[in-house]
C-alpha cells in the first residue's frame, strides 16, 4: 500500500493542468483552460480545467474531480494506479507499505489483465535483449530495420520464443493465474496443455495514451504460409482495436505542441519516424480507420496529415478514412510516397531536415488529392468525371463549419472547372439530407431521455426547494466559508421600562461558523444525505484547521464526495466556457455578495421548514375534532413567515 506521505507529495505536485494536457489539448480562457470533451462527441469545448483550484469539470457528461478523478475516469486506473502514474510523471519515489492477503484478493479483473500484460511486456523485451534465441532471431531482425538500442527501448520491443508454451509457463511459475493469460488472448487455452498465442514472433506492445499495456501485434519471421504476418490481441476488456492508435503514447506530447499529427498504417512506419526525430506519428495498425481512433487524435490537434504507400493497391478505399476526419470537423491532407516507397523506407534512408521539407512540400490539401487521384481513372469519360465531382462533394459536405464548405466549394469549381452553382446546389441537397437523419436521430435520442414526470407533488418541491437550498449551504462553505463577514443578530433587551425590545446589532463571523451556528439554533439537519455528509465533513475541516485551503482539502477530497463537489466549484466557471462578457452579458457573482447570500439563504430555508410545519399541522386538522390549539399554532407560524418575508424584502409563497 501506498504511504500517505507519498500521496501527499503526489497531489502537491501535480498540476491539473499538466496532467489533462496530456490527454486533451486544452486552450487558455482566461485563467482556466477548456477544450474538448474527452468523455463525449461534440464541436464546442465544454471541459474545463481550474489551476487554481486544482479541478476540472466536463459540463457534457456532468464528470469532474481532481487530477486522480480524470485519470479514473480516463483511464480506468484505480485509485493506486492513479497514484503511481502521477509520480512516474513527477519523479516521485514511491513509499509503501505491505499489502494485506484481502487487499491482494481484492486486485479487479481490469487491473489482473493489466498487470499480465505488464509483465508480458517486459518477458517478450528481456527474451529479445538476453536469451540466444532472442538476439539471433528478433534482434538480427530489429537491425536489419536500422532500429537503434535507443528506439528498440523507446518502444519496448520484444520476441516471444519459438517453444510452444515458453511464456505461459514463466506466467504461470511467478504466480500469473491462467484465466488472466487467456482473457487478454497471451495464452489459448487448450484442455491438454494451454500454448502461447504469440510464439515464434518479434513483438510491439500497444500502449494506451497514459502507458498502459493494452495489447500486443506481432510479426512472424518465417515463411509460413499457413500464418498470419501479423497478429494482433484478440478484442477483451482492455483492449479493443477500434479504439486504439498505435505510438500515442510517445507521440501525444509532440502532437499537442506542433498541432499536427501523421496517420501511417504500421507499426514499423511509427518507429522508423520516432528514430529519424519525427514523433508526432500514429498509427491505425492496418485496420480501417475508424471515428474513435480519430477522436483520440482530435483530443491533442485538430489537424492530421494521412500518409500513404506510394504503391498502395488500395488508395482509393484508404480515402474513405479522409471522410471519416472530415466529419469530425478536423482539418485533413494527405502525403504519398514515390513508387515503391513506404512511410518506413522512405524515413529509413532520408534525413530529419530532408524528411521534415519533403513532407511539407508533397502534403496536399484533401480536395486536391482527390483530385490528382481519381483524374487519371475520370480522363476524357464525361459519365466518370461526374462521378468523380459528386465524390468529392460528398466530402464536402461531411465538413461542419459552413465557411469551411464554402470555400472547398470554390476551390472544387476552379480545379474541375465546373460551375461553382452546380457544386452548392448538389451540396445543399447532400446537406439538408444528413441534417434530416441527424434530426430524426436526435427526436428518437430525446424520446429515450424524456423526464418521467413525478406523480406527487411533493417529490417535486423536495427537489425544486429543498434541494437547491441545501446545496446552495455546500456551495458557501465550499466557496466562502473561511471568509469573515457582518451579520445582523436580532437581540431581545430591555428598554429600561421593563418592556423587551427588538435590537439589532452588527456582528462579525467567519461564515462557516454562523452557518453551522444558524443550523443548530434551529435543530435542523440536512435531509439530502450526500449534502449532510459533505456538510459534516467541512464543518470538521474547519473546527480541526486553523485555516481552510481549499487545494489542501481537495486533495484528500473522499470519492463520493467529488462529483457533487466538482460541480459546485465549477458552476462560474461556465461563465468563462461561454464568454458572456464578451457578449455584454455581465453576471453578478456570488463573491460580490457574501454576506447577504448567506442569510437569505438561511432565512429561506428556515421560511421553507416553517411552512411544511405548517402543512403538518393542517393535515392534523379534522371536523370532529376541537382546532383551537392547532389553528392558534397555524397563526403563529404565519407570523413567523410573515417576519420572514419581511427580513428578505419579498413576498414570500409556496414554491
Amino acid at each position: 500500500m501506498i504511504t500517505k506521505a507519498t500521496i501527499d507529495t503526489v497531489f502537491e505536485t501535480a498540476r491539473v493542468e499538466e496532467v489533462i494536457g496530456d490527454f486533451v489539448q486544452l486552450k487558455r480562457a482566461g485563467s482556466n483552460f477548456k477544450g474538448l470533451s474527452p468523455f463525449s462527441d461534440e464541436r464546442s469545448p465544454s471541459f474545463m480545467v481550474s489551476p487554481a483550484k486544482g479541478i476540472w469539470k466536463d459540463f457534457s457528461s456532468g464528470k469532474g474531480g481532481n487530477s486522480v478523478a480524470f485519470l479514473m475516469e480516463h483511464e480506468h486506473f484505480t485509485y493506486p494506479e492513479a497514484i503511481r502514474y502521477l509520480a512516474r510523471k513527477y519523479n516521485i519515489e514511491i513509499e509503501e507499505t505491505e499489502q494485506t492477503n484481502e487487499e491482494k484478493a481484492n486486485t479487479d479483473i481490469r487491473e489482473s489483465m493489466y498487470l499480465v500484460s505488464e509483465f508480458a511486456k517486459d518477458y517478450f523485451h528481456k527474451t529479445l535483449l538476453k536469451t540466444e534465441e532472442g538476439k539471433a532471431i528478433g534482434l538480427s531482425y530489429f537491425k536489419e530495420r536500422g532500429f537503434t538500442n535507443e528506439t528498440i527501448e523507446k518502444f519496448s520491443l520484444g520476441y516471444s520464443p519459438g517453444t510452444w508454451d515458453a511464456f505461459t509457463k514463466e506466467a504461470l511459475g511467478k504466480g500469473y493465474k491462467l484465466e488472466f493469460l487467456e482473457s487478454t488472448g497471451l495464452t489459448i487455452p487448450r484442455e491438454d496443455r494451454p500454448f502461447d498465442r504469440f510464439k515464434s514472433r518479434v513483438m510491439f506492445p500497444i500502449q494506451s495514451m497514459s502507458g498502459r499495456i493494452l495489447g500486443f501485434g506481432g510479426r512472424i519471421l518465417t515463411n509460413d504460409k499457413k500464418a498470419a504476418k501479423y497478429l494482433n490481441s484478440p478484442e477483451s476488456e482492455i483492449y479493443h482495436k477500434s479504439k486504439v492508435l498505435y505510438g500515442i503514447f510517445q507521440a501525444k506530447q509532440s502532437i499537442a505542441k506542433l498541432n499536427n499529427c501523421f496517420l501511417v498504417e504500421g507499426y514499423t512506419d511509427v518507429i522508423q519516424f520516432n528514430q529519424v526525430g519525427i514523433e508526432n506519428v500514429v498509427s491505425s495498425s492496418g485496420t480501417a480507420l475508424t471515428p474513435d481512433q480519430i477522436r483520440l487524435i482530435n483530443r491533442l490537434t485538430k489537424n492530421i496529415t494521412v500518409l500513404f504507400d506510394g504503391d498502395a493497391a488500395g488508395l482509393r478505399a484508404s480515402v474513405r478514412g479522409i471522410d471519416l476526419i472530415l466529419e469530425e470537423g478536423m482539418n485533413v491532407k494527405v502525403c504519398t510516397f514515390p513508387d515503391g516507397e513506404d512511410p518506413d523506407s522512405f524515413a529509413k534512408k532520408t534525413s530529419h531536415d530532408d524528411l521534415v521539407a519533403y513532407l511539407e512540400n508533397n502534403a496536399k490539401d484533401f480536395i486536391q488529392f482527390k483530385a490528382s487521384l481519381l483524374m487519371n481513372e475520370a480522363k476524357n469519360d464525361p459519365i466518370k468525371k461526374a462521378d468523380l465531382i459528386r465524390d468529392m462533394v460528398v466530402s464536402i459536405s461531411k465538413i461542419p463549419d459552413r465557411i469551411q464548405r464554402e470555400i472547398y466549394i470554390q476551390e472544387c469549381s476552379r480545379i474541375m472547372d465546373i460551375s461553382e452553382q452546380v457544386l452548392v446546389s448538389t451540396l445543399a441537397q447532400l446537406v439538408q439530407k444528413d441534417t434530416a437523419e441527424v434530426g430524426k436521430k436526435q427526436k428518437q435520442q430525446y424520446k429515450a431521455l424524456e423526464i418521467v414526470k413525478s406523480e406527487n407533488p411533493a417529490d417535486v418541491e423536495k427537489v425544486d426547494v429543498l434541494y437547491r437550498l441545501e446545496r446552495k449551504i455546500i456551495e458557501m462553505l465550499l466557496l466562502y466559508g473561511d471568509k469573515t463577514e457582518e451579520f445582523e443578530d436580532v437581540l431581545l433587551k430591555s428598554n429600561g421600562e421593563g418592556e423587551i425590545e427588538h435590537v439589532i446589532e452588527k456582528k462579525e463571523y467567519k461564515v462557516f461558523h454562523r452557518i453551522y451556528l444558524s443550523l443548530q439554533e434551529d435543530e435542523v439537519e440536512l435531509a439530502n444525505p450526500l449534502f449532510r455528509d459533505i456538510f459534516n465533513d467541512l464543518i470538521n475541516y474547519y473546527l480541526q484547521n486553523e485555516g481552510f485551503s481549499l487545494e489542501q482539502y481537495l486533495m484528500h477530497l473522499q470519492p463520493e464526495f467529488a462529483q457533487e463537489v466538482t460541480d459546485i466549484l465549477m458552476e462560474d466557471e461556465r461563465v468563462v466556457l461561454h464568454n458572456w462578457e464578451g457578449q455584454n452579458i455581465f453576471p453578478k457573482y456570488k463573491k460580490d455578495t457574501i454576506g447577504q447570500n448567506v442569510s437569505e439563504t438561511i432565512l429561506t430555508l428556515r421560511w421553507y421548514l416553517v411552512g411544511k410545519i405548517i402543512e403538518e399541522i393542517k393535515s392534523s386538522i379534522t371536523s370532529t375534532s376541537d382546532n383551537t390549539e392547532p389553528m392558534t399554532m397555524i397563526k403563529d407560524y404565519l407570523g413567523l413567515t410573515s417576519a420572514f418575508s419581511k427580513k428578505l424584502g419579498r413576498v414570500m409563497s409556496r414554491f
